[in-house]
């Protein structure tokens, strides 16, 4: 009562009542939810489990601490109801081994790690209050029993359906001593350390941390995966990159520069591709392990170093030292080196073009085909900061982010908590989950060119005033190696160069885990693995109004998404992904011409007894298809659309009650209509994402159909055919002979059933292709 009494006497006008903790007996569940009761005000805060036991924390508003004194007289009396049904709530009740008022452990729900080591050190924490109808008014509560308690708290705010969240910043010391700040809290955890904290250490505190993280880094035996980085250079002598750069792997494309890194980009980037940003690195307890390698080609020394040398050219030579150096390693290429400006808007130049020859191995026939991660380039211009989100519109990905073999990578940005002591004067631009200001799009490319970028990860955000001015936050980048580690361990990067390299370790991770995987199946499967943040789709999905129009602006700009690792490595059990790798021959020289040859079927192994087993329940067909292109620049006044691209591969999925045969001719009726220019004339599946007609560009295609179980249950078939190109078109080359590789992930997403899907496709996995020539 005496809580319940400092409450009202600081004018706090909800959350006035008091916190009980439940402890469950030893390896019992304790149905938590049963302890709430809404109408009443008695609100489940949280439920942790520690060892074998369930801890639970209920908000009880006063006079309602009588509810479990009736359940508990209930229960040792026994009661019954009319029809001699128990109401003692005996399965709960058995199930409760403690009762007691909460304390702070009963709100701590981050690990034991992430509590600072002594009681009186100041850290930012996450406060989680409940939100309920009066979220705003809870709010201003919190921040006045803070201003009470001498709490410093952030002017961010993070909303939820059910809990608001915002940052303060104590002592453990503080908060136990502050109990009205306390019984306000649904949960309390640390808040993420920014990379500013690691900055602002003096040189003898970096190492301290560098020394803990260097004790959990652990390489693994015999990697034969590499990340070759194609940027400034590579200082190998930091205690971080040691272990995975050797002086023998760092190259450069002039023998007077030699390869150490002047610059400090290289360095800064090949942190990211190894590590990760070490702001989380260097934060958790548990061991790194790092499963590829990097090696460096010098391609840049400072700026006018390549004036009057064809980029282009460079790239092709850095390629080809790496590869005589070392044939046998398996490769992810990183360029974070792009052109100042955007003006080829999608056309393809001559830079790009040799990204393009590089990834499909022209030369070599397709022996050894290469997986290239461009960054899309940055916006430098502090007025179009200001100006966003708008200003994403007009800054256009740069060369050579237009590659269609290469995986571009844009920026987005989960960076909004500023800790420097000026914060308060400031804003983050960009809200959580949206795009970072630093990136560039594709809105203002010409249609028929692909969508790029084809994904974005995090770049770091930016801060302005309530004048509108920007400005740079060391919180709001990210944090890597430093080229100098003699001076600062650490270093921060930001914008579509860090993303990229981001990107890359990712794609290493894929490869290296899956050894026997095609280039083009690593990047098919990081897109697959992408999704488009709450965000993204509301900045450009206004209303959640899908149409070609709004579809084709999303995809400009965010490409599929943010990728995630766990999603590209992993299948749950609710779950099931489909991976070929496979090739056709697209065309056939006859008497009369050029001709398309052939197509696949693929028959799908669907679950089916499991899938009408779930009837009308929403399920979703994810399908990508990637392939390499051999390309064909030059300017040729847009009269022959198919002038760049030696071939085109699209796919289709068979419909419910279509007949394979009706489903062939409508493959054949719509790749004769492109063939032409003109647009299918069979009616389009309105419950694709993207589309149908919006998805035919570009060599990397992903879409999902969404609908019923039941629906998915009959569509049995996708077919992988060939459309115009000028293998086709351009015959006195003679390359229509030529087969085409291509991978397929095809994946069934439903909701936690009891079907398995996995377990039970696996009976059914490689059923065979069936190839149909002639078409």
């Amino acid at each position: 009562m005496q809580l319940v009494a400092q409450q009202q006497a600081a004018a706090v006008q909800l959350a006035v009542g008091v916190q009980i903790e439940f402890e469950s007996q030893a390896g019992v569940e304790l149905a938590a939810e049963s302890l709430a009761r809404d109408q009443q005000g008695i609100e489940l805060m949280n439920v942790r489990a520690y060892d074998d036991r369930v801890m639970a924390t209920v908000f009880v508003p006063p006079g309602k601490l009588e509810h479990f004194e009736k359940l508990l007289t209930a229960y040792e009396e026994q009661r019954t109801d009319s029809a001699g049904r128990p109401r003692d709530n005996r399965s709960l009740i058995d199930a409760i081994h403690a009762v007691r008022v909460a304390t702070f452990e009963s709100l701590w729900t981050d690990t034991a790690e992430a509590l600072p080591a002594a009681v009186q050190d100041v850290i930012w924490w996450e406060a989680w209050l409940p939100a309920g109808e009066h979220r705003l008014q809870v709010v201003d509560d919190f921040r006045a029993v803070c201003e009470m308690a001498g709490l410093m708290v952030s002017e961010q705010i993070l909303h939820f359906p059910e809990r608001s969240v915002v940052q303060i910043q104590a002592s453990r010391e503080q908060l136990l001593h502050s109990p009205l700040v306390l019984n306000m809290l649904a949960e309390l955890r640390r808040a993420k350390t920014t990379a500013e904290f690691f900055t602002e250490l003096a040189h003898e505190e970096q190492a301290e941390w560098l020394a803990n993280l260097q004790e959990r880094l652990t390489a693994a035996q015999d990697a034969n995966v590499y990340v070759t980085l194609l940027d400034t250079g590579v200082n190998h002598g930091h205690p971080l990159l040691a272990p995975f750069v050797t002086n023998e792997d760092r190259h450069t494309v002039n023998p007077a520069w030699g390869p150490d890194d002047g610059h400090g980009h290289g360095t800064e980037l090949a942190g990211l591709a190894l590590l990760g940003d070490l702001s989380g690195a260097l934060q958790d307890a548990g061991p790194v392990v790092v499963g590829h390698r990097l090696e460096s080609v010098k391609v840049l020394r400072g700026e006018n170093d390549n004036e009057g040398e064809s980029y282009g050219a460079i790239t092709a030579e850095a390629t080809a030292r790496v590869e005589i150096s070392d044939p046998g390693r398996k490769r992810v290429f990183s360029m974070a080196v792009s052109s100042t400006d955007g003006r080829d808007k999608g056309r393809p130049s001559s830079w790009s073009s040799e990204i393009d020859r590089l990834a499909c191995d022209y030369d070599g026939q397709g022996e050894i085909p290469r997986l290239f991660v461009v960054c899309a380039g940055n916006t430098a211009d502090p007025a179009a900061w200001a100006a966003y989100p708008d200003s994403l519109s007009e800054s256009l990905v740069h060369d050579p982010g237009q590659a269609w073999n290469a995986l571009t990578v844009g920026a987005y940005t989960q960076l909004t908590t500023m800790s420097e002591p000026h914060a308060g004067q400031y804003e983050p631009i960009a809200t959580a989950g949206g795009l970072s200001p630093y990136t560039s799009t594709s809105n203002g490319w010409d249609k028929g060119w692909p969508f790029k970028p084809d994904l974005v990860m995090e770049g770091g955000n930016l801060a302005k005033d309530g004048t509108g001015f920007v400005s740079r936050m060391d919180s709001l980048c990210l944090l890597t190696t430093g080229h100098q580690p003699h001076e600062q361990l650490f270093s921060l990067t930001w914008a579509t160069s860090a993303a990229s390299a981001l990107a890359a370790g990712m794609a290493a991770k894929i490869q290296a885990a899956y050894p026997q995987l095609w280039p083009e199946t690593v990047r098919a499967i990081m897109v697959h693995s992408a999704r488009w943040t709450q965000p993204m789709l509301d900045a450009y999905l206004p209303g959640g109004v899908r149409n070609q129009t709004s579809i084709r602006r999303l995809l400009r700009h965010c490409g599929y998404g943010v990728p995630s690792l766990e999603r590209a490595l992993y299948s749950a059990s609710n779950s099931l992904t489909l991976i070929v790798q496979d090739g056709l021959q697209p065309f056939e020289k006859t008497g009369s011409g050029v001709k398309t040859r052939e197509m696949h079927l693929h028959a799908l192994p669907w679950p089916i007894d499991q899938l009408q087993a779930l009837g009308e329940t929403d399920v979703t067909l994810r399908v990508t298809l990637s392939y390499f292109i051999e390309p064909n620049p030059g300017e040729r006044g847009g009269i022959d659309k198919y002038a760049y691209q030696s071939h085109a591969l699209r796919f289709a999925v068979r419909r419910p009650l279509e007949t394979e045969a009706a489903f062939r001719g409508r493959i054949n009726a719509q790749a004769a209509q492109e063939e032409h220019g003109l647009p299918s004339a069979t009616a389009p599946d309105d419950r694709w994402a993207v589309g149908e007609r919006s998805r035919a560009r570009g060599s990397l295609i992903s879409d999902s159909w969404t609908g019923s179980a039941a629906e998915l249950a009959n569509r049995g078939q996708l077919a992988v055919f060939p459309a115009m190109g000028w293998w086709r078109n351009r015959p006195a080359h003679q390359r229509y002979g030529r087969a085409a590789r291509y991978s397929l992930i095809v994946s069934i997403e439903a909701p936690p059933v009891e079907q398995d899907l996995y377990a039970a496709v696996a009976q059914q996995i490689g059923v065979p292709v069936e190839v149909v020539v002639g078409h």
